[in-house]
C-alpha cells in the first residue's frame, strides 16, 4: 500500500539529552515546545496525526487550509505548536488537544491561532524520501512549502549548536535539537543522530494523586512503573499545578494503585493513572530542582513512564 494511503507513521525519536556541542557533520534547530506531529497534505485536504496516530485536526480547525500551500501530495514531519506572545505555549496547546466542545475550539482558534512547523519532508507525489540524506530532504521541503503565517518550515543553522544553545537559553526557549546532515530517517527508532540540548530538562511521571494543601494548593503525586510493573512514588509537584487544570483535562478520582501508601500520602485523593510532564532544573543533590507541572499528555500510556534500570 502507498506510504501515504497507509497512514500510521511512526516519527523518528529523537536520542537523549546532551551537552552543547559544535560538529562540522551537523545541523541545529530550536526546540519547539509543542506535539509532534506528522502532516498528510495533497490537493484536498490535511491530516494531521500526534504519535499515537490520533487524528487532530478537529482540535485545530484553524489549520484545515494549509495544504493549499504545499506543492504536491506529501508527508511531513513537524511540530504543532499554539504561539502565545511569540512563544510556542505548552499549556494552551494540551488544552486544544483535548478539547472538545466546536464552540469553545473555534473561540481559542481565534484568539491564539495554532501553527504547524515543518522540518522534515517523507514523501513526496508517491516517492518516499526517507533513505535520502537529511540535507536532500530539507531541499526537498524548502521547493515544496510555501509559507505563511501558520505553516513555515524550521531554520537551522550549520555546525554551531553552542551559538543556537545560547540564543535559545536567553530567549527563554525550550533548546535545540542537533542532526547529523547525513542522517537516514529511521521510522519509530531513537538514534544518536537526532539529539537534543535543553537547558530545562522535562520528564513524564504518572500522575496518580493529588495532596490538598493550604490556602487551596495541590501537589501532584508523580510514580514510575519499575521493571516488575510496580508503581513507586517519585515525586511531587505544586508549581504550576491547578485543580481547573486537573479537571479541564478530564484527570478523574479512582482508586491506589501503590502496594502500599507512603508517610505523608494518608491524605492523597487518588486518581485514575495520567502521563503528566513537568519541568525542572536538573541537580545530584536535589534531584527534581524547582519542579514545575507543564501539562498532562494524551498521547502517552502510563505504561511508558518507567524507573531507568542500574
Amino acid at each position: 500500500m502507498d506510504l501515504f494511503d497507509q497512514r500510521g507513521i511512526q516519527p523518528m525519536l529523537i536520542s537523549e539529552q546532551v551537552e552543547p556541542y559544535d560538529d562540522d557533520g551537523s545541523i541545529f534547530e530550536l526546540k519547539l515546545d509543542g506535539c509532534r506531529c506528522i502532516a498528510y497534505l495533497d490537493g484536498s485536504g490535511v491530516d494531521l496525526r500526534n504519535k499515537r496516530d490520533r487524528k487532530l485536526l478537529s482540535q485545530f480547525p484553524e489549520l484545515e487550509h494549509i495544504y493549499q500551500n504545499s506543492h504536491g501530495k506529501c508527508i511531513l514531519d513537524g511540530e504543532l505548536i499554539v504561539p502565545v506572545e511569540g512563544k510556542p505555549d505548552f499549556y494552551q496547546l494540551q488544552k486544544r488537544t483535548l478539547a472538545t466542545n466546536p464552540f469553545k475550539i473555534k473561540l481559542a482558534a481565534s484568539r491564539s491561532p495554532a501553527a504547524f512547523v515543518a522540518y522534515d519532508i517523507l514523501y513526496l507525489n508517491g516517492k518516499p524520501l526517507a533513505e535520502l540524506p537529511l540535507m536532500e530532504r530539507k531541499e526537498v521541503l524548502a521547493k515544496t512549502v510555501t509559507e505563511c503565517q501558520q505553516f513555515s518550515v524550521s531554520r537551522y543553522i550549520e555546525r554551531q549548536g553552542k551559538a543556537l544553545f545560547e540564543m535559545a537559553k536567553q530567549q527563554e526557549l525550550e533548546g535545540v535539537v542537533g542532526k547529523k546532515m547525513s542522517s537516514l530517517y529511521w521510522f519509530g527508532r531513537r538514534t544518536k543522530e537526532w539529539q537534543k540540548v535543553k537547558w530545562m530538562k522535562d520528564e513524564d511521571f504518572v500522575c496518580i494523586g493529588y495532596i490538598p494543601k493550604e490556602k487551596g494548593i495541590t501537589s501532584l503525586v508523580l510514580a514510575k512503573y519499575d521493571e516488575n510493573d510496580i508503581l513507586h512514588v517519585i515525586t511531587h509537584v505544586t508549581l504550576g499545578v491547578s485543580r481547573m487544570k486537573m479537571k479541564e483535562n478530564g484527570v478523574q478520582e479512582g482508586r491506589c494503585r501503590l502496594e502500599q501508601i507512603p508517610d505523608g500520602h494518608e491524605r492523597a485523593v487518588w486518581l485514575e493513572p495520567v502521563v503528566c510532564t513537568i519541568e525542572y532544573m536538573p541537580s545530584e543533590r536535589d534531584g527534581y530542582r524547582q519542579p514545575v507541572f507543564k501539562g498532562f499528555r494524551e498521547d502517552k500510556q502510563p505504561e511508558e513512564c518507567r524507573m531507568p534500570i542500574l
